[in-house]
Order: C-alpha cells, then structure tokens, then sequence
C-alpha cells in the first residue's frame, strides 16, 4: 500500500520531510490532482488536516489560514463580513468528477487559478501577503508578512504560485482581501459572433463603466445554459448600487441598448459556471484546455477548431476549447496556432495516457527551462515535492 502522511500541525509537517526520504505527491483535498501530468511517487503528503484560519482581521483586510484549508471556509467567514477573495478562485473538483466545495487554499495558490475578475482584480498571486514553506531540506521558510504594505520577501511569495508544489510544501499563507461589491448585474447581448464580441468586450473593458468580468458563450456552449440557442455576451458590473445603476444604463447606451439586464440569480449561477467551466463537467473523454492569449487574436485560433465546443473568458484573453482526446489531444495544432500570436495552453483534464504522452503545461524555450530547474534545485534539490508534475525533468 502506498505511504500517505497526514500532518496536522506546521512541527508534524516538517518532521514528516525532514525525517522522511524519498518524494511526495503533495495533496489537499485532491480537487485538482488530474491537472498536471501523472504523479512520479507512490507516497502522498496529505494537508488536508493542515486545516483552520488562525489570523482574520476584517479591519486590516488580512486573513491566515493553513494550506489544507477548504476555500467554502473561507468563504464562510469572509461573507459573514461582507468582504471576498477577489481574484475568484475556481472549483475545478467537478470537472474531474468531484464534488464542488472540495478546492484548498493552498491547492489555489499552488495553481494560482482566478476567475473571471482577473481581468480587474488580478491573479491569485497578486493577493499573497506572506507564506510559510517546508523546502527540500526540510527546513521552514518564512516570507512577507500580515499587513498589505509589507513586501519583504513577496517575491518568494509569487514564485510559489503557479508552481504547483514543485518547489516546497506551502504551509500557510497570509492573503489580503477586499470588500464585497453591494450590487452584481449583468448585462447580455445575444447574436454576436466571436470577432464581434471580442471587440465589444474589450471596448467595454477599457471603457469608463468599470467592467469586472467579460465573457462570451458561443451558441453550442449558451444551449448549456439558460440563456437559450444564441451565442452570448455576458458583461458585468459591481459596486454600490447607485454606481452600478448609473453605469448600467451608460452600458446599455454603449450597446446601442440591445443588452438586456439579467437577473441577479441567474446570473450570479453563470458567472460560477464560467469560473468553473463547468460546461464541461461532463464531457470527460475529451481533452480540455485553456488557452492564454491576447484577445483579438483568440477568434483567429478558434476558427481553426470549427467543431470544438469553446468559450471565452477574461473579454477573450482566456479561451476553453474541448477536444476529441485521440493522438495528442489537439497539442500540436493549438500550440503550433499560437506560436505567432503568443500565449499558452495548458491540458486542463485529458486521459492519464495523454497527459503522460504529452507536455501538459506550455512547452519552456530553452532559457527559461534552464532557470526553472535552476529554481527547483536552490529549493528542492533531491526532486522530493512533485517530481514531474509540471515538467518531466522538474
């Protein structure tokens, strides 16, 4: 049977590496482990009873919590204040055929995953105030601090998001939050075709109404939904209610008023959607992507996948195509179609045969291989902490 560690304490946790040899698959709840390729190590350090907020202070707009700690606590306490995270961290759990609710804050800060207010708030790792890390040696690292102007060692803090527990075991991190909006509405245009709505997005984005979120469902993929058979473009805006009134109505203007204003419910279940992409939750033979890429070339990439299923977020910046999962998944053609333009692709969900065939995050031009194994060595030098699990030689 496979080793598993369960920690439950920041000393249980460094005993559990230092005393320990050999590599870790590093887990939370396990909400996200089919992103990434296949794990390279029969033993798992398990966080999920690293768990509870030990530091809230809804005044100062700072929050501590353990890695293990489940986002829906998270949550909890910040809407009890009325405050939120505002990068809009997603539940992928369901698209790997989990149950929502699953997702940690460590798993999200691994990920540095965000939502569809990306676009304005910015990304997870834009709200990291100070983190405390196990590294190879097993030895606790301790960078930034609890107060939003504290910046030493922030960009320790950044280099961990994103990296997917390849470099030290996250601990517990320190976060800023920010008041709640009093008021989300939605405003929708049916009809527009991709190129259309990117434009409109974008125009609306840079505009002087303050969008926070810009998205466009394709009709195959508003047909999920209900919103009916035609394409959709989805803008949104939040803030105090006489604000959002006031810029409601100079959006619709702008849209030559043939937006129609959504109701709260409903929209607020669509924008979870989108940050969910929950339109493919069951579609799980395919081989799910997303792409990054500058907006205006994202209908030109599309277009090239003509029966794909795929929508775009971030007012085009951020596109999820669904594909068959034969061959490679549709690596070589997405990668090789935005090799001009910029961007990458990441293999959200696929086979455990393609994504062990396949490089499943963006392939690294030599350079930038070279300082990422560099990296890796100065924290975790013995390949102990998710060997693979990005690359196959990091």
């Amino acid at each position: 049977m496979a080793e598993r560690l369960q920690p439950a304490t920041l000393e249980e946790l460094t005993a559990a590496v230092a005393d320990s040899e050999g590599a870790f698959e590093i887990v939370g709840q396990g909400s996200k482990r089919g992103l990434g390729r296949p794990p390279q190590t029969a033993r798992t350090l398990d966080l999920s009873r690293l768990s509870g907020v030990s530091l809230y202070e809804p005044e100062e707009l700072v929050m501590t919590a353990a890695a293990g700690t489940p986002l829906r606590e998270i949550d909890a306490r910040l809407a009890a204040a009325h405050q939120m995270l505002a990068f809009e961290p997603p539940d992928y759990g369901p698209l790997y055929g989990q149950p929502p609710g699953q997702a940690t804050l460590g798993g999200i800060i691994a990920s540095n995953l965000s939502g569809p207010r990306r676009v304005k708030a910015g990304a997870a790792r834009d709200f990291i105030l100070g983190c405390t890390v196990i590294n190879g040696a097993g030895e606790v690292v301790k960078a930034g601090g609890r107060v939003v102007k504290n910046v030493t060692g922030y960009d320790l803090s950044k280099l961990l998001a994103g990296s997917f527990g390849t470099l030290g075991v996250l601990a517990e991190a320190t976060i800023k939050v920010l008041p709640a909006p009093e008021t989300c509405r939605t405003l929708c245009l049916s009809g527009l075709d991709d190129a259309v709505a990117v434009v409109l997005m974008n125009k609306a984005l840079g505009g002087a109404q303050d969008v926070s979120a810009a998205a466009h469902l394709p009709a195959q993929i508003a047909r999920r939904t209900s919103l009916g058979s035609e394409a959709s473009t989805l803008l949104r805006l939040e803030g105090t209610a006489i604000s959002v009134a006031h810029r409601l109505a100079r959006l619709q203007e702008e849209c030559g008023g043939k937006a129609t204003v959504m109701g709260e419910d409903e929209a607020a279940a669509l924008w979870r959607s989108i940050r969910d992409a929950s339109f493919f939750a069951e579609d799980d033979g395919d081989a799910l992507w997303r792409i990054s890429l500058p907006p205006s070339a994202s209908p030109t990439l599309t277009r090239e996948f003509v029966s794909a299923r795929y929508f775009y977020d971030w007012g085009g910046g951020l596109v999820w195509v669904s594909l068959p999962a034969e061959g490679d998944g549709g690596a070589a053609k997405l990668r090789t179609g935005i090799a001009a333009i910029g961007g990458h692709a990441t293999l959200v969900r696929g086979p455990l045969a393609l994504r062990a065939a396949i490089e499943v995050f963006q392939p690294m031009d030599p350079a930038l291989a070279a300082l990422t194994r560099r990296v890796k060595e100065s924290f975790d030098p013995l390949k102990r902490f998710n060997p693979g699990r990005m690359y196959r030689d990091v």
